[in-house]
């Protein structure tokens, strides 16, 4: 009996067991084209009246940033007592003019008081050593000279008797033995007096030495004291400038330690205006940009005279200072908003400041299509910025639409269905 096979056509032939692989690969290739051909975006449906909108236009902008800045004394220097001590009076309340020298805080210290009695007592007693010391060498002196001066007359005597007996010996009037004996007696009377002049010089000496001893102690005693009473002067907190007296953080009875910060001293003979800005500007601050103001129907000129190095919290600070004329009735503390002008005006692409860049930092937006009914994202690059606009330097062209309210509720999505 013949038994006939039946030859297998279509999706039967396909999923033959021996062409399974060859039917997997074809599909996989078809998913790859496919998913190419048409790639798939996260899509968000949003209220198209919750959205803000912006035209993206070709305007003069105008290259400058909007600071607040605050008014603040030309210098400020710190008072910091020279001495420890309590807090005895305040002499110059906050907001007095002072001048440099004026006492402001009066502070005591017994130890010092102590000291300075020790010292006085010490000086004292030491001048009264000398004193004494100069009385004795005085006496010793005379004593000294009156033995000198009977020395001298010994020796003269002995002198004149030796020359007669001697003239006598040579005229064999006199015995040698008696001749011998006056010619001794002369020559120790004049070892005598040597002895004695020698004596006299050691002494003088070392009684000189022992005054002039005593006279740089004393000198070193009075300086010593002299610091002493320095030091108690230094318990009066002086002015350290003309000026207003700042903020005093002292009360009466407090122990303050020696270089601790008690207070400030403002130069009012000028101001300056602190300003923080912005991080984004930090490679285009440079000393020497000018800025303005206006107070009262009057503008007032400024110039940038230091930028600090230090960023905290996104923010550096900078100084400026008068150039032209200064404001009536100018008080520390006081706030002015400036414009800081950072190069020429000039006419390009601009879309407004809003509250995306938050989201995007300026690095992409979301642009409607030309029915209005969908935004998609698309990178961009923004250059400068001033308190209005973003200059655009790439990605965007004039007329464009973009949305320009916050981003913070369409999550990664890159498409957007925008419901009337």
């Amino acid at each position: 009996m013949d038994i006939k096979l039946e030859k297998k056509t279509g999706w039967r032939a396909i999923v033959q067991k021996k062409n399974i692989p060859y039917a997997v690969a074809v599909l996989f290739v078809v998913f790859i084209i496919v998913t190419m051909l048409h790639p798939k975006h996260s899509t968000l449906r949003v209220d198209a009246q919750m959205l803000s909108i912006s035209e993206v236009k070709r305007c003069e902008f105008n290259d400058y940033v909007r600071l607040t800045g605050s008014v603040q004394p030309i210098t400020t220097v710190q008072l910091s007592p020279l001495e420890t001590g309590i807090v005895e009076r305040i002499v110059a309340e906050e907001g007095t003019m002072v001048k440099r020298g004026d006492v402001i805080i009066e502070l005591s210290n017994n130890n010092l008081s102590m000291q300075i009695l020790q010292s006085e007592a010490d000086l004292a007693e030491k001048q009264n050593i000398l004193r004494n010391t100069l009385i004795s060498m005085e006496q010793q002196r005379l004593t000294l000279r009156q033995e000198q001066l009977q020395l001298e007359l010994d020796v003269q005597r002995k002198r004149r008797a030796f020359e007669q007996n001697d003239e006598l010996y040579r005229s064999d009037l006199l015995a040698r033995e008696t001749w011998l004996q006056s010619k001794e007696d002369y020559e120790l009377s004049l070892r005598r007096r040597e002895l004695v002049l020698e004596r006299q010089r050691q002494d003088s000496l070392y009684r000189t030495n022992q005054v002039v001893q005593m006279e740089e102690d004393l000198n070193s005693m009075a300086r010593n004291m002299q610091l002493i009473r320095q030091r108690v002067d230094n318990l009066n907190v002086k002015a350290p400038i003309d000026g207003e007296v700042g903020m005093l953080d002292v009360v009466l009875g407090q122990s303050i330690g020696s270089g601790s910060s008690i207070g400030q001293v403002n130069d009012l003979s000028a101001f300056k205006v602190t300003a923080q800005i912005d991080e984004h500007y930090i490679d285009r601050i440079v000393r020497g940009l000018t800025a303005t103001f206006e107070r009262q129907d009057h503008s007032y000129q400024m110039m940038l005279s230091k930028v600090y190095p230090e960023v905290r919290d996104g923010q550096f600070r900078a100084d400026f200072i008068f150039t032209g004329d200064i404001p009536d009735n100018i008080r520390s503390g006081q706030t002015y908003y400036m414009n800081l002008q950072l190069g020429q005006s000039s006419n390009v692409l601009v879309i407004p400041r809003a509250t995306f860049y938050q989201t995007t930092g300026g690095a992409w937006v979301y642009v409607l299509d030309e029915s209005g009914e969908r935004a998609e994202v698309r990178k961009i690059r923004i250059g400068r910025q001033n308190p209005q606009y973003y200059e655009v330097v790439e990605g965007l062209q004039e007329g464009d639409r973009i949305i320009t309210s916050d981003y913070k509720n369409f999550g990664s999505n890159e498409v957007l269905i925008l419901k009337k």
